[in-house]
């Protein structure tokens, strides 16, 4: 099997002959008739099931260290702003990786590129969990050579659910896709504190997503199989032509919606990179400095904080992703700029709940508690909404590639610097080395998140305005086909389109 075919044989896992009728395309699909896509409705949703256990596994192992942090911080004798570098150099290699995997995804078997991705992220993985005192510099490579395993999924996954399933039922797929993403997150903190009590080292909760990476391989070389692109969508892959990624790149920065909507979640990703490193550590320092905790000078640190703020992550990033697609929706039945509008107000809501949790710190822990509560099920809104609208304002043919920029956009950005930023100004802040300014210079860093939430609620209102017309453009786009050919014109040769020749 070539990596470059565009659709693999059917894995041995499945018999297609008792599998059942229909993939979510347009249209009943008759017995003994292949569905669009190519794959039956059964599998579809066995692959969806594969892709959302890879995603929840890539997001868990993300923030096992952002769980782990103030034993780690004590391990390597670091300060706040090299602490930030751990998220930094992950975030900058996925970030630089994702172009690269976007342009092979929109042209070879999307499944292997996965398996061969993933298994290196378990390696990788499994080797940083053995770095030793005195060694931080291998703790950073290694995790920024975990980026590679995320790249090579994330700006592929959503593309291939994109060709299985079309409209409300493509919007349904997705969000459980992106439930992964907050549930993800939380088991991060709560797998690392909970195998850091037990083992009374760090260096164990980095061995637990390896294990599941491995399996992860396997199930997707079982049970994925490539789908037809665009077929779903009564478009098959033929009719659109594969253009160059020069021109991908010129017809998204011409996309108003696409470069709009990536800006607004540049913003959730700068809010959510840095929460999800610090907030743990500042509830810590918060307790510390109201006296509830002993501070942790050596030894395994009381990482409860990370437990609770884990709990709070996965039942949070449920409610939100579900009650933005539920309002989603609902308000579609009644404007077409929805989407975007949603997101708006999940931003701009979050925000000062953020900006409360962060000031009540020092005053009531149940108080912040609440207040985190609320803020992260406001951001967690958008997860979903936002990869919707990606695949319904961009053709098919350039979907990976879309997502990949905006991969790229977004953490450059957004989370690539910003838990970096928040700790180097952490440090700048800081007067004097207290338990009092340990807290809150900490404290005045993050409140730069909940203005940065505002602004990207902007962004999503200003999406709102030219949704519908890139959606309608997006849907009503083909490809003529016509490839310039050069012809004489008053003696030197001019490139024009076929169609043009024959009029």
């Amino acid at each position: 099997m070539s990596l470059a075919e565009p659709s693999s044989p059917s894995a041995p896992f499945f018999s297609e002959d008792n599998e059942a009728e229909g993939s979510g395309e347009p249209g009943p699909v008759l017995a003994g008739e292949e569905p669009a896509s190519g794959v039956t409705n059964r599998r579809a949703y066995f692959m969806v099931a594969v892709l959302c256990y890879v995603n929840l596994l890539n997001y868990m192992d993300r923030f096992t260290v952002a769980g782990v942090l103030p034993d780690i911080k004590n391990f390597f004798g670091i300060d706040d702003g090299k602490s930030g570098l751990l998220q930094t150099v992950f975030i900058c290699s996925y970030m630089f990786l994702a172009p690269i995997f976007g342009y092979l995804g929109d042209r070879y078997n999307r499944k292997y590129i996965m398996c061969g991705g993933i298994s290196f992220w378990a390696l990788v993985t499994l080797a940083s969990s053995y770095t030793p005192k005195g060694y931080f510099w291998a703790l950073l490579l290694t995790r920024g050579l975990v980026g590679v395993g995320e790249a090579s999924y994330s700006t592929i996954a959503p593309t291939i659910i994109a060709d299985l399933f079309v409209n409300e039922k493509r919007t349904k797929m997705l969000s459980i896709f992106y439930f992964a993403i907050p549930v993800g997150s939380g088991l991060g903190y709560i797998v690392a504190s909970g195998v850091d009590s037990v083992a009374q080292d760090w260096h164990w909760a980095l061995r637990v997503t390896p294990a599941l990476g491995f399996l992860a391989v396997l199930l997707l070389l079982l049970v994925v199989k490539e789908p037809r692109r665009g077929a779903v969508e009564a478009r098959p892959e033929h009719g659109l032509h594969r253009t160059s990624w020069v021109a991908d790149i010129q017809a998204l920065s011409k996309n108003p919606s696409f470069i709009l909507s990536t800006l607004g979640f540049t913003a959730v990703a700068f809010v959510t990179g840095s929460l999800a490193l610090w907030a743990p550590s500042f509830l810590f320092r918060a307790a510390v400095f109201t006296g509830e905790k002993q501070p942790c000078f050596s030894g395994t640190c009381d990482n409860s904080d990370s437990l609770y703020f884990g709990i709070i992550t996965c039942v949070t990033g449920v409610l939100g992703v579900a009650s933005g697609v539920a309002i989603s929706t609902w308000l579609r039945t009644r404007t077409p700029r929805a989407d975007p509008l949603v997101c708006a107000a999940g931003l701009l809501l979050a925000a000062p709940f953020l900006y409360l949790a962060i000031v009540f710190a020092q005053a009531s822990t149940i108080a912040t508690y609440v207040f985190i509560f609320f803020g992260n099920t406001f951001l967690s809104m958008n997860w979903a909404i936002v990869a919707d609208i990606l695949l319904y304002v961009v053709v098919p043919t350039r979907r990976s590639t879309a997502e990949a920029f905006q991969i790229v956009i977004s953490h450059m950005l957004g989370d690539a610097g910003s838990p970096s930023l928040i700790g180097v100004v952490s440090d700048h802040l800081r007067q004097a080395d207290s338990y009092l300014w340990q807290f809150r210079s900490l404290q005045l860093s993050l409140l730069l998140c909940a203005f940065v939430g505002v602004a990207g609620g902007a962004f999503f209102l200003a999406t709102a305005l030219f949704i519908e017309r890139d959606r309608k453009l997006a849907q009503s786009y083909t490809h003529s086909g016509d490839e310039p050919i050069v012809v004489p014109k008053r003696g030197r040769s001019t490139k024009v389109p076929v169609s043009s020749v024959l009029i």
